[in-house]
């Protein structure tokens, strides 16, 4: 697929949200007095999607325009037993704060908007096709996977490339379960995943149709398969608000956020390294290993300290986010 490469002026105009912006525009909201949003086998792998209803519960959400309905994952999964191998070494982010500030450009640039614009963006039902160099191919109903599926909560640090960063308890299951489940070929060498393409749902994808949406990422195939490489369907104990990545997104803390792929549709074994979101973009500044280093700084700003989006504090950003010990083998 041709991807075309450009940098359109939105992109390179971009610089982290200064501190202050943000604490007004939180002000703003809260003074529209809006509410906050809050080792199995794989036997059903290529089944028929369940019928609705079938496990799944509706949850309501507050939104620009009031109150709508959101058909989720199967309620009976959530909250999942925590592992409590991941230790945190800050409190969690306010569930609050994390819900109103995001990152997912499908929708609009601006981090305190994306809550209110996701109403129309249907997340049920919601299929993933998983295949490429793989033995077996499959695509499943998200419901049926997730309960094939060892889900757990894990408590993660999140780093944004922006210096801005969050502590929250993601709901999922290790990718490496699932790859075991398909079978990569020796020929494998990366995993590529794909976001969806709705501009008549995102109106970021409506508005901005020079960039090479869908949204794609991608890892070595030793990255996929570490065990701190999550697929997450929930957070803060109940199934993915829409802004967080609803229904499935990829969790990988030792990199910076944006190789978190929100809202996946398909996930692709390959033999070469894949063209990824911004990478293509502007790849003199967003690297494909994307990890987090306090001693190599973005071309634009610092990377020595990060800053917590609910209570401000200041901290030194750790190499690879803190989890050296799980993943400083995969780059000798």
């Amino acid at each position: 697929m041709h991807i075309p490469k450009h940098h359109p002026g939105w992109i390179r105009g971009l610089q982290p949200t200064p501190e202050e912006l943000y604490l007004n525009r939180r002000r703003f909201l809260q003074g529209l007095g809006l509410a906050a949003i809050g080792g199995a086998g794989l036997p059903l792998l290529g089944a028929q999607a369940a019928p609705p209803g079938s496990g799944s519960s509706v949850r309501e959400i507050q939104g620009a325009t009031g109150t709508v309905t959101q058909q989720t994952a199967p309620s009976d999964i959530y909250p999942a037993p925590r592992n409590e191998k991941f230790k945190l070494d800050r409190p969690i982010t306010d569930e609050r704060v994390a819900a109103r500030y995001n990152n997912f450009y499908e929708f609009t640039v601006e981090k305190d908007l994306v809550w209110m614009l996701v109403e129309k963006f249907r997340t049920e039902p919601w299929r993933i096709e998983i295949g490429g160099l793989v033995e077996k191919p499959a695509t499943v109903d998200l419901d049926e996977l997730i309960r094939a599926m060892p889900m757990e909560e894990r408590l993660y640090r999140h780093r944004c490339v922006e210096t801005w960063a969050m502590a929250v308890p993601w709901t999922g299951f290790p990718l490496s379960a699932l790859l075991k489940e398909v079978q990569p070929k020796n020929s494998a060498t990366h995993v590529r995943f794909v976001s969806f393409l709705r501009p008549e749902e995102a109106p970021g994808q409506a508005e901005d149709r020079r960039s090479p949406w869908p949204y794609q990422e991608g890892l070595t195939i030793a990255e996929a398969m570490n065990e701190l490489t999550l697929i997450a369907t929930g957070i803060y104990g109940h199934p993915l608000p829409k802004q967080h990545g609803a229904p499935i997104r990829l969790v990988t803390p030792w990199k910076y956020g944006f190789k978190s792929i929100k809202s996946i549709r398909k996930i692709e074994l390959v033999d070469h390294q894949p063209a990824t979101f911004w990478n293509t973009l502007i790849p003199d500044e967003y690297d494909f290993a994307a990890n987090v280093n306090p001693g190599k700084p973005h071309p634009r700003w610092s990377q020595a300290t990060e800053w917590m989006i609910d209570t401000r504090d200041r901290r030194k950003t750790l190499l690879y986010n803190g989890y050296k010990e799980f993943v400083a083998g995969l780059y000798g």
